[in-house]
């Protein structure tokens, strides 16, 4: 008799993982980054077909922030972020430098820049104000 249950996972791709950990919204953009070289496991820089294992270590750099990870479980399902979270431990140090940066940007006002698209309401506003203050004839 034949029973239906599924084999425990003992290696997944690299992107599938990425994507499964929540740590890119798509495996097409973890591909870019892991071919960009934004991702090294142990140490290197690999291909996204790479096949990972619980107690690989992986360091990943996007949006000027780095995570150095160790893998503790396998999903090829993309979960809720808790359940994502699950699969993976942190460093301490990195998490500490993480927020550290962030808490930097804070403080100095760096924002992620809209660089696309037309001004939003507020920034046609303060354009006109700009160019009345220093224009008064219009």
């Amino acid at each position: 008799m034949m029973t239906n249950t599924p084999e425990p996972l003992t290696a997944l791709r690299l992107d599938k993982w990425l994507w499964a950990a929540r740590f890119y919204k798509t495996r097409q953009l973890a591909v870019e980054a892991i071919n960009g070289g934004k991702v090294h496991v142990d140490g290197q820089r690999v291909k996204p077909s790479r096949l990972i294992r619980p107690g690989s270590r992986i360091e990943i750099h996007k949006d000027g922030l780095s995570w150095s990870i160790e893998v503790l479980a396998l999903s090829t399902q993309r979960r809720p972020a808790p359940e994502a979270a699950q699969l993976y431990v942190e460093d301490e140090s990195s998490r500490l430098k993480r927020q550290e940066v962030i808490r930097a940007r804070r403080e100095t006002g760096i924002q992620s820049e809209r660089t696309r698209g037309r001004p939003t309401k507020r920034d046609r506003r303060l354009l006109e104000r700009l160019i009345r203050s220093t224009d008064p004839s219009l």
